[in-house]
């Protein structure tokens, strides 16, 4: 239970600060009913799920062994993380209303992809987070840890979804448009830092 607990802390300090996945989860929320809310949420969490476990079980490795990888990684990364920003800075706020049809599951669960397996933040972060923690415990905790992390994003994806969906109808047009430019700056600036990043490994 110890190292159950240790992983679902460490899984909610990983999955909670503000990033594509969460706004992703969030535009998802205030836009279409909370049953599709959740359904989105709960294909977000099997691509953060899996990303943990490739994290957890080795992916760093692979990194750390092909440079050019990382680089390829950290390049289309950013250049996918530009481009989710700049369509929120072009979003207009009549688009947000719950008039929209919401999307096709299958386009759902393609950018609930990108936004979780072409992020260079989350598995840069991941790899060394998790990576971290794998090469500390011992062998047979493993299991509890990671299945802490799991949970922990099933709990702050669900939740996520259910308090936003609960709240949408304190959001009007404007406030989802200013929402929409704040979250798509600080997703362009990120973006950015990663390109540059990209440029400094050449």
């Amino acid at each position: 239970m110890e190292y159950f607990l240790q992983g679902l802390t460490m899984g909610l300090a990983y999955v909670a600060p503000i990033g594509v996945q969460n706004l992703f989860v969030i535009n998802s929320a205030l836009t279409q009913n909370r049953l599709r809310a959740l359904i989105t949420a709960l294909i977000v969490i099997f691509f953060d799920i899996t990303l943990a476990l490739a994290c957890f079980f080795g992916i760093g490795m692979v990194m750390e062994n092909y440079h050019w990888l990382q680089m390829l990684i950290i390049l289309v990364g950013s250049i996918i993380v530009i481009y989710i920003g700049v369509g929120l800075l072009r979003d207009k706020g009549a688009e947000l209303t719950r008039n929209v049809p919401p999307p096709s599951i299958s386009s759902t669960i393609y950018t609930a992809c990108v936004v979780t397996w072409f992020n260079p933040h989350a598995i840069i972060d991941g790899t060394m987070m998790l990576g971290a923690f794998n090469a500390s415990l011992p062998p047979a905790q493993s299991t509890a840890f990671i299945l802490g992390v799991a949970t922990a994003s099933f709990l702050w994806f669900t939740g996520l979804a259910t308090t936003i969906s609960t709240l949408s109808n304190c959001f009007n047009a404007k406030v989802l448009r200013t929402i929409n430019v704040v979250c798509g700056i600080v997703i362009i600036f990120f973006g950015c830092k990663l390109l540059l990043n990209f440029f400094e490994m050449i």
